[in-house]
């Protein structure tokens, strides 16, 4: 009896490691990724001349960082971390937004709404290609002068 109990709680705290393991591995956008400007569509704002996103799990949740340049060629760095909860976290570097609200969806995908003193902005909707190697980011709302945003951002991974 005393074996049995003791063969099932290891066999619990196994399989309890395993699932965040598991769950924590299938965000698939995890990993770095640079922009194809070929590929992607930006609206009237103008584009990014490049980027590079790294999003690296850390012990707080899942760091991104975004290094590039922008449509006047200065350089630009922005970053948060996240758990992709749906919870509002600090962004730093980001023109357009002070808050980042990542949400996960699937292993595949997760929404993000960008926020500017506490009002939503941008919706920024992000999905990873089944093979794993293309990133897509859709992105709809208003910069900071209310001038729209429309653009789909393709990614490819490094």
């Amino acid at each position: 009896m005393r074996k049995s109990w003791l063969v099932r709680s290891l066999l619990v705290c196994a399989v309890t490691c395993m699932a965040g393991t598991v769950a924590f591995a299938g965000e698939n956008w995890v990993g770095s990724w640079k922009l194809d400007a070929a590929k992607s569509k930006f609206g009237a704002g103008g584009a990014v001349r490049a980027q590079t996103l790294k999003f690296e799990a850390t012990p707080a949740g899942i760091k991104l960082t975004s290094e590039g340049t922008d449509p006047e060629g200065k350089a630009m760095h922005g970053e948060y971390v996240s758990k992709f909860d749906g919870q509002d976290v600090p962004w730093t570097g980001n023109p357009v937004a002070d808050t980042a609200c990542p949400k996960r969806i699937d292993d595949n995908s997760y929404e993000n709404i960008w926020k500017k003193g506490g009002k939503a902005v941008v919706t920024a909707k992000v999905s990873v290609s089944k093979d794993g190697k293309t990133m897509t980011i859709t992105q709809v709302g208003k910069d900071p002068k209310g001038v729209a945003i429309s653009n789909v951002a393709v990614y490819d991974r490094q």
